[in-house]
């Protein structure tokens, strides 16, 4: 077993249960892994403004990584990274979503805006990420066939039915190695937990990668372990077995 120190936590479908709650079995193995001087951080594809109120929750000051690595946090109130997507991308990305008469939604600096959004003006706002979501597989396999043609963009998702597109070398894992940059941590001493195509870079990098129960089955091809789900504690036995000495 290796000698652990930071654990990478991704948010829905991993620290949250269906419900969007944290069980109070995980909140207690957080807590406990705080107080013998683990380092427990959030990696989420969520933008910083909603991440924050789950970081208060438990009472973290730790680093974060949100919006899949497009901006890593040294606290939750200190940005220390910030990646932007291209103004000229995001009105692609855009325009494709309009001719597929599809769902999409884009996290800003400023916060999340989707197809909804009334009076949206694209060129107001500093881009972080672009999603899309359909029940169509089809169109939704046109659609990354399309941006993957680009070779500009970071391609994974949150859901089997959903696409979401990041500046290309931007991930959970370049995120969670910031993170190791500025703490003094390898990515061997870390475990990154996940469910999701968005988890499969960091949880291939980290020194111990862990699918959910619930994850996709690419995810649990490539990590090191599979755990059971996100409504059955997932995340305090994986703390309790592998980080608290």
């Amino acid at each position: 077993m290796g000698n652990y120190k930071l654990i990478a936590l991704d948010m829905d479908g991993t620290l949250l249960n269906e419900d969007k709650k944290i069980s109070a079995e995980n909140q207690a193995a957080i807590r406990e892994a705080s107080e013998q001087g683990k380092v427990v951080i959030m990696s989420t594809g969520r933008g910083a403004i909603s991440a924050m109120p789950f970081i208060k929750e438990l009472g973290l000051s730790t680093p974060l990584v949100v919006v899949n690595g497009s901006e890593v946090w040294a606290s939750p109130d200190t940005l220390l990274k910030r990646t932007l997507v291209p103004i000229e991308t995001i009105r692609n990305l855009h325009q494709i979503a309009v001719e597929n008469d599809c769902w999409w939604w884009a996290y800003s600096v400023a916060g999340v805006f989707n197809r909804e959004s009334e009076g949206l003006d694209l060129n107001q706002h500093e881009w972080l990420k672009f999603g899309y979501f359909t029940d169509n597989a089809e169109k939704l396999r046109r659609i990354r066939e399309v941006v993957s043609s680009w070779g500009t963009l970071e391609i994974t998702n949150s859901h089997p039915s959903n696409l979401e597109l990041n500046p290309l070398g931007i991930s959970k894992a370049t995120g969670v190695e910031t993170v190791c940059q500025l703490l003094g941590i390898a990515m061997s001493e870390v475990i990154a937990m996940g469910d999701s195509e968005n988890d499969i870079a960091m949880i291939r990098e980290a020194g111990l990668g862990v699918a959910m129960g619930n994850a996709q089955d690419e995810v649990k091809r490539i990590a090191d372990i599979t755990t059971v789900t996100n409504n059955e504690d997932a995340v305090a036995q994986v703390i309790r077995t592998y980080l608290l000495t």
